[in-house]
């Protein structure tokens, strides 16, 4: 299965859909649009991963650049990862970095 991500925005927060295959092949599609995300500098990066299916180390060099381009002030949420994923975020301790929800709360909700 490919990798697909797709971006929303406003001026608090973007929220990316994440789904397939996160690898080498398809990690720069993704640092591309953390870039784009980070030209708002909006104060929530939103990271929706249910559908994600598996994510190498390639992923997770964006998810360390995510954090280092959307600043210290902007908060980075992983939304419904699954096991493999959590386990790769857990196993570096990048999970002590971001913020890991089971599902999306009201409060996170896209008001676009």
């Amino acid at each position: 299965m490919g990798f697909e991500v797709s971006l929303r925005m406003s001026d608090q927060q973007a929220q990316m859909e994440l789904s397939g295959d996160l690898d080498a092949s398809s990690a720069g599609k993704f640092k591309e649009m953390v870039e784009l995300a980070a030209t708002r500098a909006p104060k929530r990066l939103v990271l929706m991963m249910s559908e994600l299916r598996y994510m190498a180390s390639a992923g997770l060099r964006v998810l360390i650049f995510a954090k280092q381009k959307m600043g210290t002030a902007a908060e980075i949420f992983l939304v419904g990862a699954q096991e493999g994923v959590l386990q790769t975020v857990m196993l570096t301790g990048f999970d002590r970095s971001i913020v890991l929800l089971d599902e999306l709360p009201d409060t996170l909700a896209w008001n676009g």
